[in-house]
């Protein structure tokens, strides 16, 4: 049995199997990409739900882990060498993970890098385009009178998609043939602009039918379905 102790988020999430990975999460769009991730590869993990609704990633245990205070981290117990690794940042944990398993990432090195490419632009235009759109669209940003910053986002967003649905055209999914974390790490924030976000319209999103086509194969895998739920909700 592993031995977690070293970690204080522990203290307040104590690991039930401590030779899973533990996983710190909420079911938000970049909290399901690890939860996908660790559905699809079968790595067993132990799920910890993280309430913003009381700030738990305010908490000094949280912040032990990951000093940013957002979701998801994890603690692999079985890390390099056999010792424990902490991981945040959803990017870091995908390629972790996949480099791990062998799973869901090109063994051709220019592949490789050509995937972690793609997950890096989700990661800096994708993520923060879509949650500012969001925003504007469906939280308080939606009551300012002056459009001009959603529009902004609505404008990046369409390009985005664009660049993506021009991805799409020739290809089942980002990489090709091949399913990678390139898409584990960006449908779930397509998704998210057409559901949660309720923004589907907005962004004409019909345009972009590459992209749709893509997103149903997604949500339509057992295990991105199982993952977007991970971990319940109280």
């Amino acid at each position: 049995m592993a031995d977690l102790s070293a970690f204080p988020i522990t203290k307040k999430w104590p690991a039930t199997h401590a030779d899973r990975i533990q996983l710190y999460s909420l079911p938000t769009p970049n909290g399901v990409k690890v939860s996908i991730m660790l559905e699809e590869t079968g790595l067993p993990y132990e799920p910890h739900l993280v309430s913003f609704e009381s700030n738990e990633q305010m908490t000094p245990e949280f912040l032990s882990l990951n000093p940013n205070n957002k979701i998801p981290a994890i603690i692999d117990p079985d890390g390099p060498s056999g010792k424990p690794l902490p991981l945040w940042e959803t990017g870091a944990i995908l390629i972790y993970l996949a480099e791990k398993t062998g799973k869901f990432i090109p063994s051709d090195a220019a592949h490789r890098y050509e995937a972690i490419q793609w997950v890096m632009w989700q990661m800096g235009g994708v993520g923060p385009m879509f949650g500012q759109l969001g925003f504007f669209h469906k939280f308080a940003g939606k009551d300012y009178e002056d459009k001009r910053p959603r529009d902004r986002y609505v404008a990046e967003s369409k390009r985005l998609l664009g660049v993506l649905n021009g991805r799409l055209a020739t290809r089942q999914w980002i990489m090709g043939d091949d399913y990678t974390i390139a898409d584990i790490a960006t449908f779930p924030w397509v998704r998210n602009l057409i559901g949660f976000y309720g923004a589907g319209d907005l962004v004409g999103i019909n345009d972009f039918p590459h992209v749709t086509r893509a997103l149903e194969a997604f949500v339509a895998r057992p295990a991105v379905a199982k993952g977007l739920t991970i971990p319940a909700r109280s």
